[in-house]
């Protein structure tokens, strides 16, 4: 976490957090208890630039200040577990590499499966008592809809502007040693 002392991760993370909490407000619900959300893209940009560290921190907050927000139900520790298991996902699987659609892909197969899907239906599960097997077959197309969203979005939006951030600009030392 020592990333945070650092001013442009400290400021990007927090407006990727900003960023997240607005996104919590607009979901699609299916069912009562399966929707659509859009609010761990910025976590998942934030694992990708940042790191997972950052990146787990700001789906944590993302999720907790949600919540303080605009309350919807009750408060439970896993959905926060989840947030930050997702920044930490895509911060291991695209931090530190070259943003592939594979890597992307992957990263995005590994969230919707691990965290989403089977982790999600635990939630619920604990929650409403609701058969887990259920949930979990009931959820996957939703799941397959969701990660196609983010595989488009993560592809055509982020990765471009991951590159831009990611490229290093010429500094004014630079530019004096340079011929």
């Amino acid at each position: 976490m020592s990333k945070l002392k650092n001013v442009r991760v400290l400021t990007g993370a927090a407006m990727l957090l900003a960023i997240a909490v607005i996104l919590s407000f607009f979901k699609i619900s299916l069912t009562e208890v399966m929707e659509i959300r859009f609010s761990n893209i910025p976590v998942a940009v934030a694992g990708m630039l940042f790191g997972p560290g950052v990146g787990g921190a700001v789906g944590a907050l993302s999720d907790i200040l949600g919540y303080v927000v605009r309350p919807t139900g009750p408060y439970f520790p896993g959905f926060t577990v989840s947030a930050a298991l997702s920044g930490v996902i895509f911060g291991l699987l695209l931090g530190r590499e070259k943003l592939s659609v594979p890597r992307i892909v992957l990263a995005c197969v590994i969230y919707q499966v691990c965290d989403s899907l089977l982790l999600g239906a635990l939630w619920l599960h604990i929650l409403y008592g609701a058969p887990w097997w259920t949930l979990v077959v009931t959820r996957i197309p939703k799941e397959l809809v969701t990660m196609a969203f983010h595989i488009v979005v993560l592809v055509f939006l982020v990765r471009p502007a991951a590159a831009l951030i990611r490229t290093p600009k010429k500094t004014e030392t630079n530019e004096e040693t340079s011929p």
